[in-house]
């Protein structure tokens, strides 16, 4: 019963409008800042490196370069502080987890996108 009730809490918090998230997707998080009384959205602009946990305890790991520093953060996805996930671009990944980036410097940095040169796969009829 108690599974139940857990459960039941969880869905009612669940948000219904996200994207699908992928690790190596460019992404913009809407983040809710609260400085004082004032209330205002600001813009996390990275690539995910890493998905952990499912449900309600979904987070993701955004890593972006600001002044030539990696800065990292760890969202929660259903929380209510992120306003919104944009997916700007889809990259072509063959890991679950992109930590290696963080040794990457410069264009080696960059990953592939999915909308290019992936169309080999041809339909067979």
């Amino acid at each position: 019963m108690s599974q139940q009730l857990i459960e039941s809490v969880e869905a009612a918090q669940l948000k219904t409008d996200l994207p699908t998230v992928n690790v190596g997707d460019t992404v913009d998080v809407h983040c809710r800042i609260i400085e004082g009384d004032k209330e205002r959205v600001q813009v996390f602009t990275g690539v995910v490196i890493a998905t952990k946990g499912r449900g309600i305890a979904k987070t993701i790991t955004v890593r972006r370069i600001v002044a030539n520093e990696g800065v990292e953060r760890v969202f929660p996805v259903h929380s209510p502080r992120v306003a919104q996930i944009e997916v700007k671009r889809q990259g072509h990944v063959r890991r679950a987890k992109l930590h290696y980036l963080r040794q990457r410097v410069g264009k080696a940095r960059r990953l592939r996108d999915k909308r290019r040169g992936l169309q080999t796969e041809t339909p067979s009829n």
